[in-house]
């Protein structure tokens, strides 16, 4: 399996690690990984590899078998051995961006209190699709509330939960169409605001920012019909 460190601390930009396997695709795995894996909306990581003077760009990172990530190089170059010992580093910046535009759609979920069925996530921009058959009749309430979320500058914080928990609370679950994994062991829980205090409270694998306010200004974007209960909302980050 590979150590998920982009869990551990979303903010760790680099990383040493040691190459454990090969794809047959030509992609890389490694023991452990700042890289996050293409899933929830969330695109992966890009970044690089550095070993014995060489360097590997990396284009994104998805799932592998198992509990394994597997990182897809940029071009098809020579990989990095097996056993190699190498550093990990980030596209920080496009990293960062999405941590931001996923923790806003996390507000998102708060300010339009419907079920989710599904969503994305960009560098510039978010979206979420929810279970409604009306648009939002104020935008600019809808807006201005998102950003007051962001100014409140409430801390993001994590912890887990058993199956059994969860069962006991749906109503954590905002999403529709996918469910939280079940069968390898605790769920993780993505708290926004303080422990008996909080803004918002769901099963998540992705990564955050620490606080509401790292956000920055929020702009609404389109909100379209996607059919006779189902309306899309953009969300982008102003600057």
């Amino acid at each position: 399996m590979t150590r998920m460190l982009f869990q551990e601390d979303p903010y760790l930009r680099e990383a040493p690690a040691r190459v454990i396997a090969h794809t047959a695709e030509g992609g890389i795995v490694l023991d452990s990984t700042v890289f996050y894996p293409k899933g929830g909306g969330q695109p992966g990581d890009s970044g690089m590899l550095e070993w014995d003077g060489k360097r590997l760009a990396i284009a994104t990172a998805v799932k592998g078998e198992g509990a394994q990530i597997v990182l897809v190089p940029s071009e098809p170059l020579a990989l990095p051995p097996v056993g190699c010992h190498l550093v990990q580093s980030l596209d920080w910046d496009r990293r960062h961006k999405h941590m931001r535009v996923h923790t806003a759609l996390h507000l998102l979920s708060v300010a339009v209190p419907f079920g989710v069925t599904g969503g994305a996530i960009s560098a510039t921009h978010g979206r979420l699709d929810f279970d409604m058959p009306n648009a939002p009749d104020d935008r600019d309430a809808l807006e201005q509330a998102l950003n007051e979320y962001v100014e409140f500058d409430a801390r993001v914080s994590d912890g887990w939960i058993t199956e059994a928990e969860l069962d006991a609370a749906p109503e954590l679950i905002k999403t529709m169409a996918v469910k939280p994994p079940r069968g390898a062991g605790d769920i993780r829980l993505v708290r926004i605001g303080e422990d008996t205090d909080w803004i918002d409270l769901q099963p998540c694998g992705g990564t955050h920012v620490a606080r509401t306010g790292e956000i920055g200004a929020l702009r609404l974007g389109k909100i379209e019909k996607k059919g006779r209960m189902n309306r899309r909302i953009y969300v982008h980050l102003d600057g």
